[in-house]
This record gives C-alpha cells, structure tokens and sequence, in this order.
C-alpha cells in the first residue's frame, strides 16, 4: 500500500487538552508527517501523510488519551505534498 495524505477536523474537548502534543508524539511514534493547529471556532485541524495502518494507529492514540474527547471527526483524503517530520502551526 502507498502513502497517503490526510485532511482532519476534529470537533469535541480537543483544545486545552494537550491534543497538539499528543498528535506530535504519535506521529513520531508511527513516523507520520504533517502538521497540527487549533482553530478559532474551538475544533483543531490537522494533516497526516503515511502509510494508512500509521496514520490509522497515530488516530487510535488520540482516540484513546483520557482527556481528549473527540465527538465528531471530518476526514478526507486529499493529494500528497512534500512533508519533512510533523509540527504544530499557528492558530488560523
């Protein structure tokens, strides 16, 4: 399977629960590429580009953090760019 990017918006208790950080170290973990910002409206943004079962297991460790609620998750696939390592960007 080839790589693939990834656009993400996540809705739920995703900001001022270390979502950000969590996101950087599961993509270091899975060797994900992207970034990773909080927007204005309260949801935060994010782009991933991996092998699939990476960014699929980078989504699970999110999933599973105690302080992250995400209620509502808007994926899409989305054309590949050249990435170098995963960071977070200012707030849009």
């Amino acid at each position: 399977m080839d790589k693939v990017r990834r656009h993400y918006i996540f809705k739920g208790s995703v900001q001022g629960v270390g979502f950000r950080y969590r996101a950087t170290y599961a993509a270091s973990m899975y060797g994900v590429t992207g970034w990773v910002c909080n927007r204005y409206d309260g949801s935060v943004e994010m782009e991933t580009q991996g092998m699939p079962e990476a960014i699929d297991k980078m989504i699970a460790v999110l999933r599973r953090d105690r302080y992250i609620y995400i209620e509502d998750m808007n994926v899409k696939e989305i054309p590949l760019e050249e990435d170098t390592g995963f960071h977070v960007r200012s707030s849009w």
